[in-house]
């Protein structure tokens, strides 16, 4: 009983040491409390309007038909385009689009009309600005479903010339009737796919940012490193990374439900998931992110700066190895078994299926027990380098 007591009173210690390191240095401060709760509020701000609509846009109408009239009034009467320049010409148009009066440029050729008249493919040219991704979806899908319906107009048009009328023509154009439901992303919007990624990685690299700042600064300053208590034995270790993992853990378990559960439902994202499986999923994504830069810490950083060059560099590759960008399925395996050397793969697949789908713990199998795995790892992977500091007496200790 008496060395449990031992035991819990170091990992105490070392907790409190190290709540005292992390408040009086306002560089971690700024990095753990306000950056994971304004990046969350800047984006989500920003993207709180999913879709772009009214999208100004200018037609070049050459053809002058019937069929290129009925063509742009259904455009006009689309909720993401609003026609509002009818141009003699694609130079006068580009001019439009280069003055930012416009976003996008529908082109109908000359032979529009004639080419539906001897049933050959009519083409239309649309040209989008590309200066925001929002743009040139506004016009695609405004389009899209235009062309759709033209084509039920004119294939309706031809059965007629057939003599095929009425509820028979229906039944040929459409013998199985169907219906789109866009599941988990009901408005198609680019936030509701792209935030909930990017509040794992907000998480994920602020944290770790954090942890490697304070490494960064006791090996500039030549303290002891991660304040290794001296009487500890090498064999006791293990209790200075248990310390400071809970201090780390007690800080941004608050702040994850601020910054992944309340800021989302504040803007009235797609949630499913309950609050409990959000929190119990996050405890070992939490456990690997600090355990993992506790690791990185210990062996590489060596000037206070070096994390922010970390933090800019790896952002970007994080985000695409997470398979949000480019599907995993479709990676060289190599990239694959690299992706889960992070624990932002798995904390953001995890994620994504808890908070946007709904899915239970259960569901989530694969990512959970990913997580403890990389956790266990990078928790003897941080001991063994305290160990190797400590053996070598690379800092002083206290």
């Amino acid at each position: 009983m008496k060395k449990v007591r031992l035991i819990l009173y170091d990992i105490w210690e070392v907790l409190c040491a190290e709540v005292r390191r992390v408040f009086k240095d306002s560089t971690v401060l700024l990095i753990f409390f306000i950056a994971p709760l304004l990046y969350p509020l800047i984006f989500c701000y920003m993207y709180r309007t999913e879709n772009v609509q009214d999208l100004p846009v200018a037609i070049v109408d050459e053809a002058v038909c019937d069929d290129s009239k009925r063509f742009i009034h259904k455009l006009d009467a689309t909720p993401e385009i609003n026609v509002e320049y009818k141009c003699c010409n694609m130079s006068e148009a580009e001019e439009l689009l280069k003055d930012n009066k416009i976003h996008a440029i529908f082109y109908f050729p000359k032979d529009f009309s004639q080419r539906l008249a001897s049933l050959r493919t009519a083409h239309i040219g649309v040209f989008a600005d590309m200066s925001s991704f929002y743009y040139y979806k506004a016009a695609l899908l405004g389009s899209n479903a235009v062309l759709l319906d033209e084509m039920h107009t004119i294939e309706l048009e031809r059965y007629g010339m057939e003599g095929i009328t009425g509820e028979a023509a229906r039944v040929q154009l459409q013998p199985i009737s169907h219906e789109e439901i866009t599941s988990f992303n009901p408005t198609g919007g680019y936030g509701s796919f792209f935030l909930p990624a990017l509040l794992v990685l907000v998480i994920h690299q602020t944290l770790f940012l954090g942890i490697c700042l304070l490494g960064g600064d006791a090996r500039e300053n030549r303290r002891s490193l991660l304040i290794i208590p001296a009487r500890l034995r090498t064999s006791s270790v293990h209790r200075v990374t248990i310390g400071r993992a809970l201090c780390y853990l007690l800080i941004y378990t608050p702040i994850c439900v601020l910054s992944m559960w309340f800021i989302p439902r504040w803007f009235q994202l797609p949630q499913l998931g309950n609050l409990y499986d959000i929190i119990l999923f996050l405890q070992p994504f939490l456990l690997a992110v600090i355990f993992f830069a506790m690791t990185i810490g210990n062996i590489f950083v060596r000037q206070k700066l070096t994390p922010m060059l970390c933090f800019a560099f790896f952002s970007l590759v994080l985000f695409f190895l997470t398979g949000m960008v480019w599907p995993q399925c479709s990676m060289p395996r190599i990239w694959l078994w690299f992706s889960y050397l992070f624990p932002s793969t798995p904390g953001v697949q995890g994620f994504i299926k808890v908070s946007s789908m709904g899915a239970a713990m259960s569901d989530v199998s694969h990512e959970y027990i990913t997580l403890w795995i990389q956790a266990g790892v990078y928790f003897v992977t941080a001991t063994f380098s305290l160990i190797f500091i400590k053996k070598y007496k690379i800092f002083n200790t206290h």
